[in-house]
């Protein structure tokens, strides 16, 4: 009998920093490789669900550059011996400043460099899985989402949320940016994408489309 192309995924959500971002540990099954995707910080608490989950990293995925998704990047890389990818460049500033935040916000954190960075119509594999990459500018400068057209979900960082949006008043923040990143680039994906975001519940494109306030603005949808 023939395989089947798409490769089955798996995923567990694990809420660190004081911020409780959805750090997401995402793994291919047929291979069992894995990658982190915004490890802000709580270190301890993504290798006990590495270990769990029995599976081998090999990469780290940054969707921004905000504290809360990026402080643990660089101690981590150290610790699996792994490549940081993404985001955009665009938020090299916010990546440059992560230990003036950590002190801002009372957590440690570490400045890092990504061994890649990620640009509009990239391709970021895990294991056998494909994830295309779209630059989302809005929420923050370089704000990127990872979207498997196969598996019909996506990993949206800050720039979605259930019922919301990303907030747009930190450095580089903006607007108009964040909702034509959602109406030109989301939205299109189809009703039936689930997707994991930074902070809170999963939700659906199509829920979002229909129940989001911050959607329902003459013109967008």
């Amino acid at each position: 009998m023939k395989e089947s192309p798409v490769p089955d995924v798996s995923a567990t959500i694990i809420p660190v920093t004081p911020f409780q971002q959805n750090c997401t540990l995402l793994w291919c099954e047929k291979t069992k490789k894995a990658a982190v995707v915004d490890p802000g910080g709580d270190l301890d608490r993504i290798r006990e669900a590495i270990a769990q989950a029995g599976v081998s990293v090999e990469k780290i995925i940054l969707t921004h550059g905000h504290i809360d998704h990026a402080g643990g990047a660089a101690e981590l890389r150290e610790d699996l011996g792994v490549p940081v990818e993404g985001p955009h460049e665009a938020d090299r500033f916010l990546l440059e400043r992560l230990a003036e935040q950590g002190q801002a916000y009372g957590f440690p954190a570490r400045a890092v460099t990504p061994d890649r960075w990620l640009n509009e119509g990239d391709t970021v594999t895990v294991g056998d899985l494909a994830l295309d990459v779209l630059h989302c500018p809005g929420h923050s400068p370089g704000s990127v989402v990872l979207v498997s057209p196969t598996q019909r979900f996506a990993l949206v960082g800050d720039v979605l949320f259930q019922g919301s949006v990303g907030r747009v008043d930190l450095p580089g923040g903006d607007g108009k940016a964040l909702i034509a990143s959602i109406k030109d680039k989301l939205l299109p994906l189809g009703d039936d994408i689930a997707f994991i975001c930074g902070h809170g519940p999963m939700s659906t494109i199509g829920q979002e489309r229909q129940t989001n306030p911050f959607l329902q603005g003459e013109g967008l949808l």
